[in-house]
């Protein structure tokens, strides 16, 4: 599967557009990580804990997006975008959405 944020893949015809494909996952972010993460912010310095869990969510999100575009028969996902929202009681959970056009490159 080939995935890009741009229209159209390099020296790639594409034959067949199927769609708009979507993968989301949120996750939580736990007590410990919060705190860690307000020292790292008095302190300065990456948050690397945030970073982990964002990386996951992220991953999982594209997993999905990879999967549903599989399903339809694409092998190339176009036009990718990728979108982080906090959500919840005092931004608890994270968000992450991504979105792009399944296509049949020939």
């Amino acid at each position: 599967m080939i995935l890009s944020t741009t229209p159209s893949i390099e020296g790639q015809q594409i034959g067949r557009y199927l769609g708009v494909v979507t993968g989301e996952t949120i996750i939580g972010a736990n007590f410990v990580k919060d705190f860690f993460a307000s020292i790292r912010d008095i302190v300065g310095g990456r948050s690397g804990s945030y970073e982990r869990v964002l990386s996951e969510a992220r991953d999982t999100a594209m997993k999905e997006l990879v999967q549903r575009a599989e399903a339809i028969g694409a092998n190339a996902i176009v036009g990718i975008d990728i979108d982080y929202e906090t959500i919840g009681a005092n931004g608890s959970m994270l968000m992450v959405a991504v979105s792009g056009t399944a296509v049949v490159l020939v």
